[in-house]
């Protein structure tokens, strides 16, 4: 049996896989915000839950929002930022008594979609989460891919590629909360959407109700969402030029507009080398338990 944690911002989840990936465990609670000490507490819980309900004990593989530096051992970049600066991994090891492999939710999104998902079988996997913010993950053959800073996938984090010239006008409006202007993220993540309608229109309106507004009929929301459209092409692009994956996929909130699927992938034609592209460009499997279940799969089957 594997156990999958997603320590989110604001609910942790936990899931118990079989060998054979079905779920026979799954329950979430809230976050303890701020608290170091009472989020490790958290998380012994709810292992110590999945495996009195399953009656078996299991591996543990923890998504986080932040990654654990190769050279300190400590956990770095995390937006939860009492996580910042601890030996996560180490002192659950010493609670839990067993060992624990962390690492970047859009890393375990990568996993789970790589192993049983839309990628499933894919040798190399890029996925992206589009949600509040814009982060990315890296799977080859089934395993994460963190990189020797264990920054792997952080491409949200590269200036927005090929600026037109209204992109070139904003992109000082915005702060990225990474400290530079620019950022991929302050464009395609559901916020940055949310904030080009603003500009466009005047109005502050949710990402699904700008969405809405466009199939009425509104037009500043369909210049809105062509204008995204145009800025997640060129940013998928830009990975295809560098990583060539053998499937990109899509979650997170910005990840359930289903127009994206037919637009995106001719779109990124303009701006990858030769002009040509035929990767495929899919929506997540599994959903808001990629997550979960992609850090239950850190621990994979041995062959």
């Amino acid at each position: 049996m594997r156990i999958g944690i997603d320590l989110g911002g604001t609910k942790t989840e936990v899931i118990a896989l079989s060998d054979a990936g079905e779920q026979l465990f799954r329950h979430r609670v809230a976050t303890p915000h701020g608290d170091y000490q009472e989020t490790l507490n958290v998380i012994v819980e709810l292992v110590n839950q999945a495996q009195a309900h399953t009656g078996q004990q299991g591996t543990v593989g923890i998504g986080i929002p932040g990654t654990l530096s190769p050279q300190t051992h400590l956990v770095k970049n995390a937006n939860s930022v009492w996580l910042n600066g601890q030996p996560l991994d180490q002192d659950l090891t010493a609670k839990l008594g067993q060992p624990v492999r962390l690492a970047n939710d859009a890393n375990c999104l990568a996993v789970s979609e790589a192993v049983d998902g839309a990628a499933a079988g894919a040798g190399v996997v890029f996925a992206v989460i589009i949600g509040t913010g814009c982060g990315a993950g890296i799977a080859i053959g089934g395993r994460c891919h963190a990189g020797g800073n264990g920054t792997a996938g952080e491409w949200g984090h590269n200036p927005l590629p090929w600026m037109d010239d209204d992109e070139l006008r904003y992109r000082n409006d915005v702060a990225c909360y990474c400290g530079q202007r620019g950022c991929i993220e302050t464009f395609i993540s559901g916020t940055g959407f949310a904030t080009d309608y603003q500009r466009l229109s005047g109005h502050s309106l949710r990402g699904s109700d700008i969405v809405a507004r466009a199939a009425g009929g509104d037009t500043l929301a369909e210049q809105a969402l062509c204008r995204y459209e145009q800025r997640l092409a060129k940013s998928l692009a830009h990975v295809v030029n560098l990583l060539d994956p053998d499937v990109i996929v899509l979650g997170g909130g910005m990840s359930n507009v289903d127009r994206w699927y037919q637009t995106v992938p001719g779109l990124m034609n303009n701006w990858v080398f030769g002009g040509e592209c035929t990767t495929p460009v899919l929506k997540a499997k599994h959903g808001d338990s990629s997550g979960v279940r992609g850090a239950a799969w850190l621990w994979p089957q041995e062959k």
